[in-house]
């Protein structure tokens, strides 16, 4: 029997011609995306955006309706609101934190420090942080509270309980004109907040000579010879050594901590 003719032999032996179906089928997965499609797209990107806006600026669901304020002690929630002065019924996103801090600081000096957040969809939050009197200072009949980093930042009539007057007698001393009367305050208050609890609760009075000549005085005729306000931890234990084995003394010198002195008079 004859076998397959050369054609027929040719014909099985061919490759056929093209792509695989495969291949054909990732290139038209692959194939960008016509015309149309893009056009489709860039309009609901751009109504997306422009609904955005409109829901952050223009509509009536996002405004600042309320002030909330907390950390306040001596100050009022209300006095804070009204140093704030936050325009209301205005864009919630549009409200400018940064000034409302500002004028916040600017008119109430016993602030500290505040942050100024929004709270979504409707808030402004005020945390203050107010500052605490650490010294008052005695001028023309007036009271002025101190705080840690010797700022003066309130004025009182009669002097507050519990808060040391801080005397400046160094006018005329070499350290008044070296370091100025405000870092001779800031010094002195750094003292009082060095001191043990007890002790800063029975202080009346701190005598300021000279950057390194600061006396305590208090409570009962007792006096403590403090120094600067460098080693002042050192200078608070030593002091908390020497009053609980001579409870009887009234004058302690811890300028020297490693060699404390007591007396009594």
């Amino acid at each position: 029997m004859a076998g397959p003719s050369t054609a027929e032999r040719g014909a099985r032996g061919t490759t056929p011609s093209g792509p695989p179906p495969r291949l054909l089928r990732v290139r038209r997965r692959l194939r960008p995306p016509g015309r149309r499609t893009l056009l489709v797209t860039a309009v609901a990107v751009t109504l997306l955006g422009a609904g955005a806006v409109w829901l952050l600026y223009g509509s009536s669901w996002l405004r600042a309706e309320r002030v909330r304020v907390a950390g306040t002690t001596v100050l009022t929630a209300e006095e804070v609101r009204d140093a704030a002065d936050v325009s209301l019924n205005t864009p919630l996103v549009a409200v400018d934190t940064g000034a409302i801090e500002h004028r916040v600081r600017d008119r109430l000096k016993r602030i500290a420090k505040v942050d100024v957040s929004r709270s979504w969809p409707h808030t402004i939050s005020l945390v203050v942080t107010e500052r605490r009197p650490e010294a008052i200072v005695e001028e023309d009949g007036k009271f002025h509270e101190v705080d840690a980093t010797g700022v003066r930042f309130s004025t009182l009539s009669k002097r507050p309980k519990g808060v040391p007057l801080l005397e400046m007698e160094a006018d005329r001393s070499p350290s008044s004109r070296h370091f100025g009367p405000t870092r001779l305050r800031r010094e002195a208050v750094r003292v009082v907040t060095q001191l043990p609890e007890k002790v800063r609760q029975d202080t009346r009075s701190l005598r300021v000579r000279s950057y390194d000549s600061i006396t305590l005085e208090l409570t009962g005729g007792r006096t403590i010879a403090w120094g600067s306000g460098e080693r002042g931890e050192a200078k608070a234990k030593a002091l908390t050594a020497l009053m609980k084995a001579r409870p009887d003394a009234d004058h302690f010198d811890v300028q020297a901590p490693s060699a404390p002195a007591v007396s009594r008079s």
